[in-house]
């Protein structure tokens, strides 16, 4: 799309709002409906399509893009006419009498920039609330996943009118042209290196923005751990969906005591998972470049496990490396991918230098029965969400609000943080005039009453 199309489709989208047309709270859960309906009815196509952009399996499509869709959209259903509802909050008594009040609005015209990781859920979840919330919504899909950017822009157009909602498809020079444009608001989803662009591109408009983001996520493993199933459950959020998860554990801490029996139990367990070798319940690396990318990451490394790759397919392995040096480019940034290093530690303050060495991340994880471990590890460290003794699953649940902190993010959305996010406090006092107190006019001839008054608060 050209930069006039663009500027014509914001202009339509403004007046759109303007008009108030299907503004009220009954409007916007009737086209929700008429919206889940229509994400229903391309169940199949949406599978096929996220499976042709990177052979994810049906299971991993059904439940990290479709269920968490479903169930984003039936909250709002359900919830946002009591959301919605102006909240009256107590009267400062210097204003008395009046009546005050929160009202929650919309931005206005706001821009979702969605990944390719998940390309229907993270691209889609915001959408949700964007538009629940009264918004207009541009939505810029992946051009990494072009076949689920597809199925986005045919469900969004077959629900909305493109002056509430329209899909924009194009690579990184669209992009550009979107972010030029003057927004209410955006929502970026994607790379620290991607959201820092975005972040300096919209200052110039001091524009509201969400950016979720990811980082380094360090997942520890303390010797009173449950071991079979910690072993299972970090392999399940590590290696879902290849690795390419920005919540799922960059790199694991175990305690020196029984790292080499952990071991051991993450490579059975991996054997145990994938035991046919044909990896049908694994999906692929998105495209060449990072294929190539992750497997030069590789060079010069101490595999223990795994480490087979297919360029044809963009297919490599779970892996498991043994402690690569922090100054490797395996350790420089997030790895958003099937490789996971292995380190030891001795003692907590090993664990504090460790994980203070980088950026605060999105995610910490950690596996113990011990209360007081876990009280020091959630004391200690700086992170956006985690969990105890499992991994990811913080993202499922909807009264958690998710997002990250410092580099790893920006804001938080999911439930009723995606209504909060969507739209802005506008708070009104509602002042009577049966009563004017004279004092605060001019001449001020009550200066002493007032200090009398002031030492109340002194």
């Amino acid at each position: 799309m050209k930069e006039g199309e663009i500027v014509n489709l914001l202009h339509s989208q403004d007046q759109f709002l303007k008009s108030g047309a299907k503004s009220s709270v009954e409007d916007r859960i009737s086209i929700l409906k008429k919206f889940k309906a229509c994400i229903k009815a391309h169940e199949q196509d949406i599978i096929e399509a996220v499976y042709k952009d990177f052979q994810k399996p049906e299971f991993e499509v059904l439940t990290t893009e479709l269920f968490v869709a479903y169930k984003e959209i039936n909250l709002f259903i359900k919830k946002l006419k009591n959301w919605s509802r102006p909240k009256s909050v107590s009267s400062a008594w210097l204003n008395f009498p009046s009546s005050d009040k929160i009202y929650h609005v919309p931005w206005g015209k706001i821009l979702v920039i969605a990944p390719w990781n998940y390309p229907f859920q993270l691209a889609i979840t915001p959408v949700i609330g964007a538009l629940a919330c009264g918004n207009s919504v541009v939505l810029k899909p992946s051009e990494h996943a072009p076949y689920t950017a597809d199925v986005l822009e045919k469900i969004i157009s077959e629900v909305f009118e493109a002056e509430q909602a329209k899909v924009i498809q194009g690579a990184v020079e669209t992009a550009k042209l979107l972010l030029e444009q003057k927004w209410d608001y955006v929502f970026f989803t994607g790379s620290v290196p991607v959201g820092r662009i975005v972040s300096q591109q919209i200052a110039k408009h001091m524009t509201p923005h969400t950016l979720e983001l990811g980082g380094k996520n360090p997942c520890i493993v303390d010797a009173s751990a449950n071991l079979d199933v910690a072993a299972k459950r970090i392999c399940w959020g590590k290696f879902l969906n290849a690795g390419q998860t920005c919540i799922a554990p960059d790199y694991l801490l175990i305690d020196s005591k029984i790292k080499a029996k952990f071991q051991d139990k993450l490579i059975s367990t991996l054997k145990e998972f994938y035991a046919d070798g044909t990896y049908n319940d694994y999906a692929r690396l998105i495209h060449d470049s990072h294929f190539d990318r992750l497997t030069n990451l590789l060079k010069n490394q101490s595999i223990i496990f795994g480490g087979e790759t297919d360029s044809e397919t963009n297919f490599l392995s779970p892996t498991l490396v043994e402690s690569p040096d922090f100054s490797s480019p395996l350790m420089e940034e997030e790895i958003f991918g099937p490789i996971l290093p292995l380190y030891s530690y001795s003692s907590f303050a090993e664990l504090d230098t460790t994980i203070t060495s980088f950026d605060k991340p999105l995610s910490l994880y950690v596996f113990s029965k011990s209360k007081d471990f876990v009280r020091r590890v959630n004391e200690n460290f700086d992170f956006g969400g985690g969990v105890i003794n499992d991994t990811i699953v913080h993202f499922v649940n909807d009264k958690l609000p998710f997002g990250g902190v410092g580099a790893s993010g920006l804001g938080n959305y999911h439930g009723r943080a995606s209504f909060e996010t969507f739209t802005r406090k506008k708070s009104i006092v509602n002042r009577k005039t049966w009563l004017d107190i004279p004092i605060k006019y001019p001449p001020y001839t009550r200066v002493d009453a007032f200090k009398s008054f002031l030492n109340l608060f002194r």
